[in-house]
């Protein structure tokens, strides 16, 4: 059987390992770090434990759909918890719960934006057929033009919401501004502005009210932990802190890789799960690619960064499990994140207090609270060593100011900070652009880095930096596509 590499143990490397392993093909998994899940991943400040990335886990089907590829259940290795609440948004000083549950979501909107009922009932029922349509180009490999003319995608080009906005898209619905905020703020999921995000994101939020929003006991982190269990239940290997220097080389051929060891490492094929942009200018010699060379990855736009605050609290705050503030001019500040490249003085801020729904992540009567800001990424130049506390000690304040975390500096035991330098510098992810290459309509689909990477044969791609994009459920959905096509060429080429 084949011998698979793939580099980095990030969920999209993960995923496919599994699936392939399953298959019964020789699968090894290198990773730079000396834990699994790449953003994914976890770690600990003395007794409390935080996910270093994604929070929350959406579209659960697709994980389980992908576990039973791989002839496992999910709910054998994972807890999932649906919140309820979803989340709560904060505008003003207004607490705004947000729910998947039908009444419920009703009856907040008829007391906090009275008269958008109809809009909202409107707005499911028109984007589950919008996601009937996009999902199969979502599911889809896109390597020929010609796709685009395909009965599929002429099928779905009405409900692509061309040249509108996801901004554009809500207010077609609502009319309150809070509330398109409400339904467009999602786009940041894609580190991208509401205003420029292609109209066809706005699936971003039906997939949470239709789906929901679940926290695997012990964190998102759990996810790639049971994965990687598979995996080697399966016979794959995953090395740890054994990184990849370069791809090994013949012709436009991938026939290996070259490992942080100073072993050479052979293989049928080779899926890279590590950010696209940093993996190509590193892991290859200058001249090797032409359309993805270093020159022409400087001109792709790519998406925001998040400053992190990780910080172990002797105190539990009755506060729900996920709660987003918004800057009062919420569209100024994130123009100042994706257009002007400054740090806003109001800056919108998330913070996932877990703990009040899972008690394995702190010790009794405390908790783990994790706390982000979206941010511009390295184009912006920003000197972090220079600005590092004075922009925490900024994200402290708006907290005890506007939120019930009123006294947060008075109780942290732990604290740990991740500037978009260290994104950088201890994560290789380019530019520390956390979301990848940006979601313009000009790099999605066909025009984003494909499954089978045209530069090179024996090349895959999984992660955010190819299609279908960003977040974990398009992340699974790439790994999907992925391993789908290798399977298919062997059966073509044997």
């Amino acid at each position: 059987m084949k011998t698979i590499a793939v580099v980095g143990a990030g969920p999209g490397g993960l995923a496919s390992a599994m699936m392939l392993a399953s298959q019964g093909y020789n699968v090894h998994v290198f990773e730079k770090q000396n834990y699994v899940g790449g953003r994914n991943g976890h770690f600990s400040l003395g007794d409390y434990t935080f996910d270093i990335g994604p929070t929350f886990l959406s579209m659960p089907h697709i994980v389980e759909e992908i576990f039973q590829a791989s002839g496992r259940n999910v709910h054998d290795y994972l807890d999932l918890i649906e919140l309820s609440p979803m989340y709560e948004l904060q505008f003003d000083g207004k607490r705004v719960p947000m729910y998947r549950n039908r009444k419920k979501m009703l009856e907040v909107l008829s007391k906090h934006f009275p008269g958008n009922e109809a809009g909202y009932q409107r707005f499911m029922k028109d984007t589950r057929e919008k996601m009937q349509a996009l999902l199969p180009l979502l599911q889809t490999r896109h390597y020929r033009l010609r796709d685009y003319v395909s009965k599929r995608s002429l099928k779905a080009l009405p409900k692509l919401s061309l040249g509108k906005s996801v901004y554009d898209v809500l207010s077609q619905y609502f009319n309150d501004e809070k509330l398109k905020i409400a339904f467009t703020f999602q786009a940041k999921y894609l580190g991208m502005s509401p205003w420029e995000c292609p109209g066809a994101f706005s699936i971003l939020s039906y997939m949470e009210h239709e789906y929901g929003v679940f926290h695997p006991r012990g964190g998102v982190n759990q996810l790639s932990k049971a994965m990687a269990e598979v995996t080697k239940e399966h016979g794959g290997k995953i090395h740890l802190a054994n990184g990849v220097q370069k791809f090994k080389l013949d012709g436009r051929k991938v026939v290996g890789l070259e490992l942080d060891s100073g072993d050479d490492f052979y293989a049928d094929e080779v899926i890279v799960n590590a950010d696209f942009a940093n993996a190509m200018q590193h892991m290859l010699e200058d001249d090797v690619l032409k359309k993805y060379s270093k020159r022409n990855l400087e001109k792709k736009k790519y998406s925001c960064s998040t400053f992190m605050i990780y910080v172990g609290l002797d105190k539990l705050y009755d506060m729900p499990h996920h709660t987003i503030l918004f800057a009062e001019d919420y569209r100024k500040n994130v123009n100042e994140m994706t257009k002007d490249l400054v740090l806003s003085e109001e800056p919108s801020i998330y913070i996932h207090n877990a703990s009040v729904t899972d008690d394995t992540l702190a010790p009794e009567g405390h908790s783990a609270v994790y706390i982000l800001a979206p941010v511009p990424n390295n184009y912006s130049e920003i000197d972090w060593d220079e600005k590092q506390e004075t922009f925490k000690q900024l994200i402290y304040d708006e907290l005890e100011r506007k939120t019930g975390f009123t006294d947060i500096r008075n109780h942290i035991v732990a604290e740990k900070v991740l500037t978009p330098k260290q994104w950088e510098t201890n994560h290789f992810v380019h530019k520390g652009a956390t979301f990848s290459l940006g979601h313009q309509l000009s790099q999605m689909m066909y025009f984003r880095p494909h499954n089978r990477f045209q530069e090179l044969d024996h090349c895959w791609l999984v992660g955010g930096g190819t299609h279908p994009g960003s977040g974990l459920p398009t992340i699974l959905e790439s790994a999907r596509i992925t391993t789908g096509w290798i399977k298919e060429k062997e059966v073509k080429t044997s």
